[in-house]
């Protein structure tokens, strides 16, 4: 996602094969934490190429589809990015520019019939910032928990818009 032209080759490949592009899915992220003194150049670029860059340049590269199709952009941000946490100044400054960043183009882009929303999770059963998951995150949001979410949104009636949907754990873990 860091890389523009990865971006604009993988819709072509989309639009050969098969033919439009209706739905896109904005996923992927990195978090580096430190406190904001230890922070390096190189970890916040990183952090910035792939959360914010990366969504952007998703957004730039399929919304001409997306406009013929009036189609979905759906970014996954975090609830990072609109709850600061110690440790977090990078992460929680790209999630919360993923999360401005996608309201914004939503209020550009619904004139078009193009739908706009941002699913905002917590703590999901993933491999990000090299975890494993295990069975000690059964209390975590599991990725198909996010995978029936993002259906539900494709098959809520279109004259409605969930525009940011923060998601949570039922019951943080309590260890």
């Amino acid at each position: 996602m860091s890389n523009f032209e990865d971006e604009q080759n993988a819709v072509q490949q989309i639009i050969q094969h098969f033919g439009h592009l209706d739905v896109v899915l904005a996923n992927a992220g990195v978090g580096i934490f430190s406190p904001v003194d230890e922070l390096t150049l190189e970890d916040w670029n990183t952090m910035v190429r792939t959360n914010l860059d990366g969504v952007f340049h998703t957004m730039k590269a399929t919304v001409d589809e997306l406009k013929k199709s009036e189609g979905y952009y759906i970014s996954l941000a975090s609830l990072a990015g609109t709850n600061f946490f110690e440790n977090g100044a990078g992460y929680n400054a790209t999630k919360f520019g993923v999360v401005g960043f996608t309201q914004a183009a939503m209020l550009d882009l619904r004139k078009y019939n193009i739908k706009v929303s941002t699913i905002m999770p917590g703590s999901v059963a993933t491999h990000f910032n090299d975890h494993t998951p295990n069975e000690k995150d059964h209390w975590k949001i599991q990725p198909e928990d996010i995978g029936q979410l993002v259906l539900d949104l494709l098959n809520m009636n279109p004259r409605t818009l969930p525009s940011k949907i923060e998601v949570r754990p039922t019951r943080p873990d309590l260890k």
